[in-house]
């Protein structure tokens, strides 16, 4: 149950990223980093959201 909760936390995280990327897209001109910041971010939740994936399916706790 724990895992599922995690899961759940991270992906909520990558869209709550997402959309803060879109906005210093609109908002912020061509000097700033943020947004490039808000990939990594991004890419690192990602990753994290990945590897619960496969944890989660090695260990049994999710799928069939």
């Amino acid at each position: 149950m724990l895992l599922k909760v995690l899961i759940a936390l991270v992906f909520l995280a990558m869209l709550a990223s997402l959309a803060t990327g879109a906005g210093f897209l609109l908002r912020d001109g061509t000097g700033s980093r943020r947004l490039l910041v808000s990939l990594k971010v991004r890419v690192a939740l990602a990753a994290t959201l990945l590897g619960l994936l496969f944890f989660g399916f090695y260990a049994g706790g999710l799928g069939g």
